[in-house]
């Protein structure tokens, strides 16, 4: 990394030091005036409205506290000057915020934001009330979060929900057998593992209710951030990639074009396989999103059927009303989602149609000159 980049992200990592409530979660802000998921069709073709859409969605919803301050800051400029500044955050400044966030006092604010999230007051009073000490006390008290203050205040939750007994004594057999469902055919493999501990032979009812009470929600968020993440940073190398790649095939393709003669067939030559080189790179992100869209659709769907038996469960029921809190959130989120991997899945789709185009251009401007076979086509 060169040491522009570097002094950029030290600038907006100085400005999450000094300002507080950066690291918190918070509302929408309102320069997010339409959601994300709201993708246009000029937005799945357009390279560059493409960018902004995808920025935005990063700047609300990227698990990564860093991330999403430096994509806010690129879209929070002035309006001439946002398309630059998306250009300069994918290129430099999301591959520093994202290096940068696995070092670990960033992963701790993270986790903290997770569990901030995911365990609510109502139901995880302790934890909730940790979480939101750490994350307003810095550096070293994120730490002790991390390493032993969660697992301290699961147990004081613990002990006091087993002193009052409500919900141990609203769970039923069917509740039982509905967490053991999940642990064998959720789509979320953090779901599945968090309901097979909660049914586990040894295991009690105060699993079960902690299952319900905040558990279930973690592990769901849990399966979100790896997707999220994993495409996320897919895309950010491939698109690196991708524009080295891009600006060699179209100087292939200027040279080859201007040549004549014999060097004029070597340059076409050259110039298809400079094209048929960002196919390569833009067909396996296209696979990966639309991979993250089919997944993203199914626990869409999933969640929002949860949502509804939790809604006619809740009722008496404070082991449902729980789960009813965090369902619809949860459905929500995976929306989110779908509507971007189809944005983003769209937008390598874009690329990689681009690429054959060109590689076709240069095999047919070859059978005009006299060079290849007439009915050669891409290799794709």
């Amino acid at each position: 990394m060169n040491s522009r980049p570097a002094a950029r992200g030290a600038v907006f990592l100085a400005a999450l030091v000094t300002v507080p409530g950066l690291l918190t979660v918070g509302p929408v802000p309102a320069w997010a005036s339409a959601p994300p998921s709201v993708v246009t069709a000029a937005a799945a073709v357009d390279p560059a409205a493409a960018d902004l859409t995808y920025v935005t969605y990063l700047a609300l919803y990227d698990t990564r506290a860093l991330v999403r301050v430096a994509a806010r800051n690129a879209i929070t400029v002035e309006a001439r000057l946002v398309k630059a500044a998306v250009a300069r955050f994918l290129k430099s400044e999301m591959p520093f915020a994202v290096s940068y966030s696995r070092e670990l006092n960033a992963a701790n604010a993270d986790f903290a934001e997770r569990i901030l999230a995911t365990h609510t007051p109502e139901f995880a009073p302790e934890v909730h009330a940790a979480a939101q000490f750490a994350l307003s006390r810095g550096a070293a008290a994120l730490d002790a979060f991390a390493k032993t203050g969660y697992a301290e205040a699961k147990q004081r939750d613990r002990v006091a929900r087993e002193a009052v007994g409500e919900q141990a004594a609203a769970l039923r057999a069917e509740d039982r057998a509905f967490v053991a469902g999940l642990r064998d055919t959720d789509p979320g493999m953090n779901v599945r593992a968090a309901a097979g501990h909660a049914v586990r032979a040894d295991g009690s009812d105060a699993d079960v209710v902690e299952f319900f009470a905040y558990d279930w929600a973690a592990a769901a968020a849990v399966d979100l951030e790896i997707l999220k993440v994993r495409c996320a940073d897919a895309d950010m190398v491939g698109r690196s990639n991708l524009t080295q790649l891009e600006t060699n095939a179209r100087n292939a393709e200027q040279a080859a074009l201007a040549a004549a003669g014999e060097a004029r067939a070597q340059k076409l030559a050259a110039a298809a396989r400079a094209w048929e080189l960002v196919g390569d790179q833009a067909e396996p992100l296209l696979g990966t999103w639309a991979e993250a869209e089919r997944v993203a659709v199914e626990q869409a769907a999933h969640w929002r059927q949860i949502a509804l038996d939790a809604a006619a469960a809740a009722a008496g029921n404070p082991n449902w009303e729980s789960a009813a809190g965090s369902a619809q959130a949860t459905a929500q989120q995976w929306q989110v989602e779908r509507d971007n991997a189809a944005a983003r899945a769209a937008f390598w789709a874009g690329r990689h149609e681009e690429a054959l185009a060109g590689e076709l251009r240069m095999q047919e401007s070859g059978v005009v000159t006299g060079i290849g076979t007439p009915g050669d086509g891409p290799a794709k």
